[in-house]
Formats: structure tokens, C-alpha cells, sequence
């Protein structure tokens, strides 16, 4: 009988130790901001460049529908035989590039290229930081155009970020906890299917609640490449991995607990 007893609580122990070690490396509630840009008052269009690459690829969560050529223009690569997108803003707008790069990506809405659909974000709402939206804005025009992003416009930028300076308010990240509008101030609904309509890029939030638990919606969120579904392999990488800094930890379980609830 003892021995039938040390077995049981072998096993039991071994159950503890094994979910414990599963709870420590599943990403937490916790989340940080975007770290500020550091970007000096002569800053070089070079380090300009260098800069929004990072945000590129990073917090901007760009890489998600641009580069596909199926949810959005690509913008390093040749589009519609007119070159990356730094060449055919300059050819097309010349001194004004940087103005219509900016804009696209602070109202992106009023430059929607056909015939794709209007999914995109407002960046600098993303960011949170004026500063990193030049910043981004002189990586694009370094693909294939020059570079005519200055200090000024940083400087500019940084005075609107700091309001006891004299300029105007600081451009924030969406304190919003509705979720149906977290989703698509994230763009989302570029990706994922809801209420039966919308791409086929990302498994449907129709029902996600019964295929997977929260636990799992939360991870997918936090670490999109922890686990890939099934079928959705060809996309594997998409998914910005940036939202654990973009979102409050109770933006997070806000919409956790929407899509786990879908059923």
C-alpha cells in the first residue's frame, strides 16, 4: 500500500514540477512600452535610416502585410514596375515625398492604394513617439530615393512630444479597452476573419474560442511563432511580435477574453 502511495505522489509531484516550469515560460501579463527613439538634435539621415529599419521590422509591425504584395503595396521591393517605394515617391512627387510618406502613414485612409484595402493603422498612434514616424518615414525614402528627412522635422517632432516646451500634445497610444476597436487599431481584421467577413490570412476569430483556450489566444498574441495552425503555414513570420509592447496588460486579456468567448 506505501509503495502504491509513494508512486501516486511521484507522479503527482512530477505533474507540479512539469507545469511549473510550463508557467515560466509562457510570455506574462506584463507589458513594457515601445523604448523612445534616441535620436539627437543634428541627427544624420544616415542614423535617420538606421533607425526606422528598426522600426520597420520592429514596433512599426510593417513586415505584417507589406512585402506580400497581396495585402499592401510592397515597399523595399519593386511594385507595379515603378521600383521600391523611396524611387517611385521621388519620381512622382519629388520635394513633397517625404510630406506624402508621412501622411500615408499618420492618415492612412486618404492615400489608400487600389485596389487594396483600407487596413491600415494610424502609425504614429501605434508608436507613440512622433519621432519614430520620421524616423521610418527616411527609411522609405533610402529605398531606392534620397533621403530628405531632416533634424528639424525630428526636432519639430520631439517639441510636439514634450507640450511644457511650447509645442502642442504628444500624439499617445489608444487607451481604449473596447476590443472589437483594439483589433482594428492594430490591424487585425487585415489578417483575421470576424462577423464571417475578412482575409484568410490569419485563422477566423469566428469561433477561435472553441479551438483554442485563452491561454492560447493570450500566447498566440504575445509570440505568434510559438505555434503555427494548420493550414496556415505559408504565412508562418507575419505576425508583428510587437504587441507586448504595444498593448496594456489589460488592453491584452480585454481581448483575450473577447475571442475566447467567441464560441
Amino acid at each position: 500500500m506505501w509503495l502504491t502511495n509513494l508512486k501516486v505522489g511521484a507522479v503527482g509531484l512530477l505533474v507540479i514540477l512539469f507545469y511549473t516550469a510550463v508557467a515560466h515560460v509562457i510570455p506574462q501579463l506584463q507589458s513594457e512600452v515601445p523604448q523612445a527613439v534616441a535620436l539627437g538634435d543634428d541627427v544624420s539621415p544616415a542614423v535617420l535610416a538606421a533607425t526606422g529599419e528598426q522600426v520597420y521590422n520592429g514596433a512599426g509591425g510593417c513586415t505584417a502585410c507589406h512585402g506580400l504584395g497581396t495585402r499592401a503595396p510592397n515597399l523595399l521591393t519593386d511594385y507595379a514596375g515603378q521600383g521600391p517605394i523611396g524611387a517611385r515617391c521621388q519620381q512622382r512627387l519629388d520635394a513633397d515625398c517625404k510630406r506624402y510618406l508621412h501622411a500615408s502613414l499618420t492618415h492612412p485612409g486618404d492615400s489608400v492604394v487600389l485596389p487594396f484595402a483600407n487596413i491600415m493603422p494610424d502609425v504614429a498612434r501605434q508608436l507613440g513617439d512622433p519621432r519614430a514616424v520620421w524616423a521610418l518615414v527616411a527609411f522609405l525614402q533610402a529605398q531606392g530615393g534620397e533621403i530628405t528627412v531632416t533634424a528639424d522635422d525630428v526636432q519639430s517632432a520631439a517639441a510636439r512630444e514634450a507640450p511644457a516646451s511650447g509645442g502642442g500634445e504628444a500624439v499617445a497610444r489608444s487607451a481604449t479597452m473596447d476590443p472589437r476597436q483594439l483589433l482594428q487599431e492594430h490591424a487585425c481584421t487585415g489578417c483575421h476573419a470576424i462577423d464571417g467577413a475578412g482575409p484568410p490570412i490569419g485563422p477566423s476569430f469566428d469561433g477561435i474560442g472553441s479551438r483554442i483556450s485563452a491561454n492560447q489566444i493570450r500566447r498566440g498574441i504575445l509570440d505568434p511563432d510559438a505555434e503555427v495552425t494548420r493550414g496556415f503555414e505559408p504565412f508562418a513570420g507575419m505576425m508583428p511580435k510587437t504587441f507586448g509592447q504595444q498593448l496594456s496588460a489589460a488592453q491584452l486579456e480585454a481581448i483575450v477574453q473577447f475571442l475566447a468567448n467567441r464560441k
